[in-house]
């Protein structure tokens, strides 16, 4: 369960703007980690297992990466363009490790938008501790109507 909902918001094609951003912030819990887990098939120790991860490169658990690139789809499905809006591609660096117990924001911000496509292209960016920890860019495709 989400710490934060997005605040619902539904734009036309014609009300956005280059420039434009939206962000969620979201504690990333414990719970989450092994639902995410669950839901993802992904049980790799180092997310899920304490002495496991204290061994490795992290010293402790992290995070899946696409847990926390997740909340771009919250973001672009509930705030910015809203609803309807599906995704036409995503490319993501993941820049540093996302902890267990981390707090993250993950921000979305127009680059361009392609009126006659109908896409609109973002920086999609998450931050921990004012730190990217993600960094990419996604095309979104606005709905006919």
């Amino acid at each position: 369960m989400p710490n934060q909902q997005p605040t619902k918001k539904k734009y036309t094609l014609e009300e956005l703007i280059e420039g434009m951003s939206a962000e969620l912030t979201q504690v990333i819990a414990a719970e989450d980690t092994l639902q995410f887990a669950d839901l993802s098939g992904d049980c790799n120790p180092v997310h899920l297992d304490e002495n496991y991860a204290a061994n490795s490169r992290y010293k402790k658990r992290i995070a899946h990466g696409l847990h926390g690139a997740s909340f771009f789809s919250a973001l672009f499905g509930t705030q910015l363009p809203g609803e309807g809006c599906v995704y036409a591609s995503q490319n993501l660096q993941f820049k540093r490790p996302v902890y267990v117990g981390d707090t993250v924001t993950a921000k979305v911000t127009i680059r361009k938008i392609d009126r006659v496509k109908k896409i609109v292209s973002f920086e999609t960016k998450c931050f921990v501790k004012n730190k990217v920890v993600i960094d990419g860019s996604a095309d979104i495709f606005m709905p006919q109507k």
